[in-house]
């Protein structure tokens, strides 16, 4: 069944930032969605992107980690900050921090799965309480300049899922967009994300702000059969993309063209790695630098025979020369003697 609507493409538009006719998001993602991460994606494709969420209390506090994830660059743009919390007065101060800095948009999050957010009443535990994330919401509203838009899920769970309310009230406060996971928190990253409930949000004609539809997109192909499907303004594209940038210039290829391009050539894959390492060095210094990166390797080198070696290598190091030379070694020696599975 197909729930979308049919009919001439048209710009998609978040207040007055163009996005083209079908835009690719990066998802905002904790400890994953940095400046050097949003790098590699921005040159494979993404339209838009978001920070890492930022804590509301923390960014009050001044909490040095929380502030460094306000960096933003003029490359990136059109990016967007996300904030989460729990508490109207830290929301409507943070989004007055936010600001300041002058992205192109503030974006709550409402959907947020993880235990520690949750337990502190922000995040996907705000699903529980509509007239409260109404009144978080319209705190943020008051507080910038910015348009603010959210991301949130379907409900809490199985028996609540009330995205379809949670639209039509946000819209009517000013949100500008909102994103939709197609889980619930209950569910947490588990079982096929359901993208009925977001076409029904598209489709309500009540609704006039534009819907991305998020959760399971990890193909071109997929890409266009839910587009065409459940009638989503854009998508927003997670975990597909981590260790994998390409995927944003696939589906854009795709839509445009029907054809499937060939995947990233070994030469492509650690260039980009060593793009996200070297950046990753510069923005968080030597030490962290390397360090956090160590979580990346897996995902750049993912379906590389007998690679275990190489990658056991790459996480024990400190040295940033070795760690460059490794990588080299491994272009040289897949590049020669086999292909990416």
């Amino acid at each position: 069944m197909t729930f979308g609507r049919t009919g001439a493409s048209q710009m998609v538009k978040i207040a007055n930032i163009q996005l083209g006719e079908f835009p690719l998001l990066l998802a905002p993602m904790e400890d994953v969605s940095d400046p050097p991460f949003r790098a590699v994606c921005k040159e494979n494709g993404a339209d838009l992107m978001y920070t890492e969420f930022i804590s509301s209390e923390g960014l009050i506090r001044d909490a040095i980690k929380s502030r460094q994830k306000l960096d933003i660059f003029d490359y990136e743009k059109p990016i967007g900050i996300q904030i989460f919390g729990g508490d109207e007065d830290a929301m409507a101060m943070s989004a007055k921090i936010v600001d300041a800095t002058n992205p192109d948009l503030l974006d709550i999050n409402f959907g947020c799965p993880v235990k520690k957010v949750v337990c502190k009443g922000a995040g996907a535990a705000v699903l529980k309480d509509v007239d409260l994330m109404v009144r978080l919401t319209s705190a943020c509203i008051k507080s910038t300049k910015l348009p603010v838009t959210v991301k949130t899920r379907l409900g809490w769970n199985e028996e609540t899922k009330n995205i379809e309310e949670v639209a039509e009230r946000l819209q009517d406060i000013g949100v500008a967009a909102l994103s939709i996971h197609g889980r619930t928190r209950s569910q947490l990253y588990k079982g096929d994300a359901d993208w009925t409930l977001i076409a029904k949000v598209k489709n309500n004609p009540r609704i006039k702000i534009p819907i991305f539809g998020n959760g399971d997109i990890d193909t071109p192909e997929k890409a266009l059969e839910y587009k065409n499907r459940y009638g989503v303004d854009g998508i927003m594209i997670g975990r597909a993309a981590i260790g994998y940038p390409w995927i944003f210039r696939e589906i854009k290829h795709y839509l445009n063209t029907g054809e499937i391009l060939p995947p990233p050539t070994i030469a492509e894959r650690i260039q980009a790695c060593r793009k996200h390492l070297q950046g990753s060095v510069s923005w968080k210094g030597q030490k962290l630098g390397i360090l956090e990166m160590r979580r990346h390797y897996a995902s750049y080198l993912k379906g590389l025979s007998h690679v275990k070696e190489y990658r056991n290598r790459l996480v024990t190091t400190d040295h940033l020369p070795e760690i460059e030379s490794i990588l080299l070694e491994v272009e040289e020696h897949y590049s020669r003697e086999l292909q990416p599975a």
